[in-house]
């Protein structure tokens, strides 16, 4: 049997398997597309909660767009088709909402804004967490994270967010309130918010009773502009499945209701072996491929094999995680040293971590191996090799489940 699997923004990996080996394969669900550009203006023209969007806009004085970095398939230009025209109108900006991401390069500027870039250029923010001096203070939320928000977004009268909606490993969902913290926030508010990742009730579809989304909708209630929020939820190919706009929490939540049918995946039996391939662009480095190694402990059995495939064009990514890890010889050590003072990018090392524990976590990426090494991940340079060695380790009567968007696709047991 021969499997393909894609590799960055236009390579593939291959490999072949015996016949006889078990082979299973779990992706996002098939659904059946609108036309995207129709189903994003009607969302917009008949928004959830909240006045339409040309009245909202009309005598807006200073108006905020907050977008999502190129670490997400956000198909912002697609929106901008529909609300560019009005939008000019206003006293406009744009702000990358980047968290403690860095900036865009010129190539991901143009992935985030397509051909409205150039006309756009001038106007656009790149939030920037440690730059103390553009933040605001807002206030401590219920948790006693202090809330640190980007000045432009304080400084405007109507705020924009153009964002996607799909499931995340510790804040339940992308989208919604996750433009703001920690989309603008300062790097103390991402931190503090960020450390309640490490407690049990931070996963992957749960928003009831999970600390680091609570925190996230503390941070909403202190924002006091008029906010319309355009939701997308997008396929396992990053077309647009299905749109809400109108209010922030509203088209949040029903979003979320489309993002289960896309990406809440039914599975049988945990698999001995589990490849969990990141696509573009989330593979843009370790730090953001981590999903898919989350995501795919939730099929791979005890003592079983993870195979992470991800490019990760940009390195490892996040230095406080890979340090941390890099500085202790096993995974206990590193959760007791997490435990003694959490430091931005702790909660990265404390997941991964956890999983090595009771399972081996190997990786086909670009990464040097003398990097990934130190993070208890054993480098390959191809899949096949990988593979041959998974199954000799474990057995050729050994299942292997092709997790094939782990970054986004969350595994559910019958």
């Amino acid at each position: 049997m021969k499997i393909t699997v894609p590799y960055g923004k236009q390579d593939t990996l291959t490999a072949t398997l015996d016949e006889a080996v078990p082979v299973r394969i779990l992706e996002a669900n098939d659904v059946t597309l609108p036309d995207q550009d129709r189903v994003i203006a009607d969302a917009i023209a008949r928004p959830i909660h909240s006045t339409p969007f040309e009245a909202f806009i009309k005598d807006a004085g200073k108006v905020l767009v907050i977008v999502n970095d190129a670490t997400r398939p956000t198909p912002t230009a697609k929106v901008l088709d529909v609300i560019f025209d009005p939008l000019s109108q206003t006293d406009y900006h744009f702000i990358i909402a980047t968290g403690v991401h860095r900036g865009p390069t010129k190539d991901e500027f143009i992935q985030i804004f397509g051909d409205y870039y150039a006309k756009i250029k001038d106007r656009i923010i790149v939030h920037d967490a440690a730059k103390e001096q553009d933040m605001v203070f807002l206030g401590d939320s219920s948790n006693g994270t202090p809330m640190y928000v980007n000045k432009a977004g304080v400084e405007a009268d109507k705020i924009i967010i153009i964002s996607s909606v799909e499931p995340h490993y510790f804040a339940g969902y992308t989208g919604g309130r996750k433009s703001f913290l920690p989309g603008i926030a300062g790097y103390q508010t991402i931190e503090k918010n960020h450390k309640l990742a490490l407690l049990p009730e931070a996963k992957a579809l749960a928003l009831a009773g999970n600390p680091v989304h609570e925190d996230m909708m503390d941070a909403i209630k202190t924002v006091k502009q008029d906010i319309f929020s355009i939701m997308m939820v997008l396929d396992k190919h990053h077309q647009v499945y299905a749109a809400c706009a109108g209010h922030i929490h509203d088209s949040f939540h029903a979003a979320i209701d489309r993002a289960n049918e896309v990406f809440a995946a039914p599975m049988g039996e945990k698999a001995d072996i589990v490849v969990s391939v990141v696509k573009f662009p989330q593979d843009i480095d370790l730090y953001q491929a981590q999903k898919g190694i989350d995501n795919a402990k939730l099929a791979l059995k005890k003592d079983g094999i993870l195979i992470l495939v991800a490019k990760c064009r940009c390195g490892i990514g996040g230095k406080a995680f890979a340090d941390l890890l890099g500085s202790c010889d096993t995974p206990e050590a590193a959760l007791k040293k997490i435990e003694k003072g959490y430091v931005l990018g702790y909660h990265k090392a404390a997941k991964m971590a956890e999983i090595g524990i009771w399972a081996q976590m190997w990786a086909v990426t670009d990464v040097p191996p003398d990097q990934i090494t130190p993070l208890f991940i054993t480098p390959f340079s191809d899949l096949q090799t990988a593979l041959d060695q998974a199954l000799d380790q474990k057995g050729q009567k050994a299942t292997v489940l092709f997790l094939m968007d782990g970054g986004l696709t969350v595994p559910m047991m019958h």
